[in-house]
């Protein structure tokens, strides 16, 4: 494995002349050629075979960005990780059980006693900064699969409400204000609102009970409401509520005004049905959509079945902790090959714990905790299965969302960044000098980029990657934005 120091990067671009990064990507080149396949840059033949599975564990920050108080200025002591571990013991008297992500070099990336502090296994560790605006899921997946996330518009529903509300009646919908606010509700049901739960103006919600509608009319308000927004995501949600919607109607942070969604009782009745639709990228140039084009099998699982984009992947939309890690399990069960030594193709898992998100939502730490223990319990199944040299786990997050905090809003943190490698070639310092650890990454879309050379895609590099990506040279396999980690 490979070790940098704890700061700066090792990308080229560091003032050096770029041997660093060379030398690690010549190291994983001649690791692969053991095993005869091609090199990184998709130079000697079809891209190489390998599984790479990418769980996003939702909303576990790691500790706050250094600009994570400029909306709330008590953000800059988030630490959704620590607090909800100190908080855990405190009530229960003892620690969370968490040996996976021990093992995975959780506790060297931010030390704790819950965390084992030395792991033997093949691992890099370190954070990633989110590379976009505010903390949102919906665009820290985009911009972890690398997209360039930077032209999405932060807006208020009041300040759009007519642009809406033509929309919505050119396209047959019946649409009044709630109250005379800036609320509107469609279909005598549905309301369009400011989501309450992101930074203020990251996303507008359609929310309506089942009981009144059924989803899919719930979503076609919301696809209409999507043709006029400029924000990250028109998310259509609908559920159970335990009185009429507009009882929950309040006033949010930044002169937001929308559902109070917990607090309905959407996530507490079960049932929930939830689709995010996304302001319009280029999702040619995101990893799902470039593995597919080079014949991997794409399994979006969770919420990332939601989210992300390809046309070609396999969708297994689940909420529950347990049937999300299932699913991806499966997935990586069903893309081995010869006992795991020799993959018969390409295989890309993503996956997202969305549970976690929903705790921290609730601020419900312990939760959280009994959550985050169900998790560990699944990855250590995939720990099991993933053992071969063509195989890789990246565990991470998309922001923070601190059940301690005092409000329920996502936190911005930096997220973790766990690497499990078990063909990782030796370091010079020899088979037991232990784990590797990563400089910063400038963006979540590091993630994405180090998967993509990880599965060899660098022959799917467009022409214009470098010049779009705002990343510089080390921008990998037709990415929008990112740069490879050295693992």
């Amino acid at each position: 494995m490979s070790a940098a120091g704890a700061d700066g990067r090792t990308d080229g671009t560091d003032g050096t002349d770029g041997t660093q990064e060379t030398d690690a990507m010549d190291a994983m080149d001649e690791s692969y050629e053991r095993h005869g396949t091609q090199g990184t840059d998709g130079s000697r033949g079809a891209a190489r075979p390998g599984r790479v599975v990418i769980v996003v564990l939702d909303g576990l920050g790691v500790g706050a960005m250094p600009d994570a108080g400029a909306l709330r200025p008590g953000d800059l002591g988030a630490d959704t990780l620590g607090h909800l571990l100190d908080h855990c013991h405190r009530v229960h008297g003892r620690h969370l059980r968490l040996p996976a992500l021990g093992r995975l070099g959780l506790g060297l990336l931010r030390p704790h006693p819950a965390l084992a502090a030395a792991t033997a296994l093949p691992v890099a560790v370190g954070r990633a900064r989110l590379g976009y605006d505010g903390a949102d899921t919906y665009a820290g997946h985009q911009t972890m699969m690398g997209a360039d996330f930077s032209r999405v518009a932060v807006a208020r529903l009041a300040s759009y409400t007519a642009d809406v509300t033509r929309a919505l009646k050119a396209a047959g919908h019946t649409v009044e204000p709630l109250d005379g606010g800036p609320v509107l509700v469609a279909d005598g049901h549905v309301l369009v609102h400011d989501n309450l739960e992101a930074d203020p103006g990251i996303n507008w919600n359609a929310s309506a009970r089942l009981d009144d509608l059924p989803f899919e009319r719930i979503l076609a308000v919301a696809r209409t409401v999507r043709s006029v927004a400029p924000v990250a995501r028109v998310i259509a949600v609908g559920g159970h509520a335990d009185r009429p919607l507009p009882a929950y109607v309040r006033r949010g942070e930044g002169g937001t005004v929308g559902l109070d969604t917990p607090a309905s009782g959407f996530y507490r009745n079960g049932g929930l049905r939830v689709q995010h639709l996304g302001a319009p990228l280029d999702h040619t140039r995101q990893l799902p959509e470039l593995a597919a084009r080079a014949g991997a099998s794409v399994t979006l699982v969770g919420k990332a079945a939601d989210i992300l984009a390809c046309g070609d992947a396999a969708r297994l939309p689940a909420v529950r902790t347990g049937e999300v890690l299932d699913h991806t399990l499966a997935a990586a069960r069903a893309a081995r090959g010869d006992g795991g030594r020799q993959p018969e193709g390409k295989a890309l898992v993503v996956a997202n714990v969305q549970e976690t998100d929903l705790a921290g939502h609730q601020q419900d730490a312990l939760r959280f905790g009994a959550v985050l223990e169900e998790a560990d319990a699944g990855l250590d199944a995939l720990l099991r299965e993933l053992d071969g040299p063509h195989d890789l786990l990246l565990v991470t997050a998309d922001h923070g969302n601190d059940p301690t905090i005092g409000h329920a809003f996502h936190t911005r943190e930096y997220a973790p960044v766990l690497a499990y490698r078990p063909g990782a070639p030796e370091s010079d310092a020899g088979p037991d000098a232990g784990p590797g650890f990563l400089p910063d990454a400038a963006s979540l879309a590091d993630v994405g980029a180090t998967a993509a050379r990880f599965l060899g895609l660098g022959a799917l590099r467009l022409p214009d990657a470098d010049a779009d990506s705002g990343s510089g040279s080390g921008s990998s396999a037709g990415l929008a934005a990112g740069t490879p980690l050295s693992l």
